[in-house]
C-alpha cells in the first residue's frame, strides 16, 4: 500500500460501480488527439472488473475522503501480465496517482515472480508514452512482439486505432 494523499489498495466489490464514470472522465481527455469516438466511448464491462477483482488484478486509489479517484487493471496476453487500462479523475491528474498506480502493478507483477509486464498506449499523447517511458517502460519493436501482442496490436487497429500512433511497450520486473 501506497500513502501520499491517496491510498493504493486491491479493490472491493464494493469500488466497481464507480470505475465506469471515472473511465468516461479519463476518456474526455482525449477528445481532440485524433482518437475514434466509439473507442472514447468504450467501457468495459462490470463482469470483466468484477473477474479482475476476485483475481487480483485490480486496484484502485482512494482520496483521503475514502473516494475512489483511479484505478489500474491487469489482463494477461500470452500468459504475461498486460496493463490493460489505468485511469485517474481528471480531478485527481498530475499529483502521482498513475504513478502510484503504475508502480504497484509492477511490484505485484514482480512479487508474483513475473519477468516483465507489458501495455499499449499511445505515442504522441504527452501523458502516455513518454509518461510509462519515466516509469521504467521501454518501447518494444514490431520485430520483438510475441504473437499475442501481435494480436493486441491487430485488436486496436479493428477497433480504430492508427497501429502509427500506437505503441508497445515493456518494463522488466524480474522475477522476485
Amino acid at each position: 500500500m501506497t500513502r501520499f494523499p491517496f491510498i493504493i489498495q486491491p479493490a472491493c466489490i464494493d469500488d466497481l460501480e464507480v470505475l465506469p464514470r471515472i473511465e468516461r472522465e479519463a476518456a474526455a481527455l482525449f477528445v481532440g488527439w485524433q482518437v475514434p469516438l466509439e473507442v472514447l466511448q468504450e467501457q468495459t464491462p462490470l463482469q470483466e472488473f468484477a473477474a479482475a477483482q476476485r483475481d487480483g488484478r485490480l486496484w484502485v486509489a482512494r482520496s483521503q475522503d475514502d473516494s475512489v479517484v483511479g484505478f489500474a487493471l491487469v489482463d494477461f496476453v500470452g500468459g504475461e501480465p498486460h496493463l490493460e487500462e489505468i485511469d485517474v479523475l481528471p480531478s485527481h491528474g498530475r499529483q502521482g496517482v498513475g504513478r502510484a498506480l503504475v508502480q504497484v502493478v509492477q511490484a505485484w507483477a514482480r512479487a508474483s515472480r513475473y519477468v516483465s509486464l507489458t501495455l499499449t498506449t499511445f505515442r504522441d499523447i504527452p501523458w502516455n508514452a513518454p509518461f510509462y517511458g519515466r516509469v521504467g517502460f521501454r518501447e518494444v519493436s514490431p520485430q520483438e512482439l510475441s504473437p499475442a501482442l501481435q494480436m493486441v496490436v491487430r485488436e486496436e487497429a479493428a477497433r480504430g486505432l492508427d497501429p502509427a500512433r500506437r505503441v508497445v511497450m515493456s518494463c522488466s520486473v524480474g522475477a522476485a
